[in-house]
């Protein structure tokens, strides 16, 4: 008997964990996947300086923290999300949990994200985002 509750808790925790895997996604613009929501994290003051994509990619170190301001245009799919300020374009990779609970971003809305750069000596150097903030102004 203790054998068959064990076996019914852990199938409702299963069958609970891939309904919150279901759940739609918080960025709307164009993709081909989508990804759960969660709630956002710290929104306070930072010093992480603010820099464009075009500095973060010419000057910023490896796991260097940055801040970026524009928009994410595209999603490339998983993780992988196409950022474009007036600088240019960079690869930027959001975790689901990551985007504003109930806050839908499309290709139009304006972020700030922060994270942590990979710089890749071959291949793509990508911003691994920690926190994304909308812009209202």
């Amino acid at each position: 008997m203790k054998t068959l509750l064990n076996i019914s808790c852990i199938t409702a925790l299963f069958a609970a964990s891939a309904f919150a895997a279901a759940q739609p996604s918080a960025y709307t613009g164009p993709s081909d996947k989508a990804a759960a929501a969660a709630p956002a994290g710290y929104a306070g003051p930072s010093s992480v300086a603010l820099m464009t994509a075009k500095d973060v990619l010419a000057k910023a170190k490896d796991d260097q923290y940055v801040k970026v301001k524009g928009k994410l245009t595209s999603h490339k799919g998983g993780e992988e999300y196409e950022f474009t300020d007036a600088s240019g374009k960079m690869t930027v990779e959001i975790d689901a949990k990551r985007f504003p609970q109930g806050v839908k971003i499309d290709h139009t809305t304006l972020v700030e994200l922060t994270g942590e750069f990979d710089k890749e000596t071959f291949g793509e150097s990508t911003l691994d985002v920690k926190q994304i903030k909308v812009v209202t102004n």
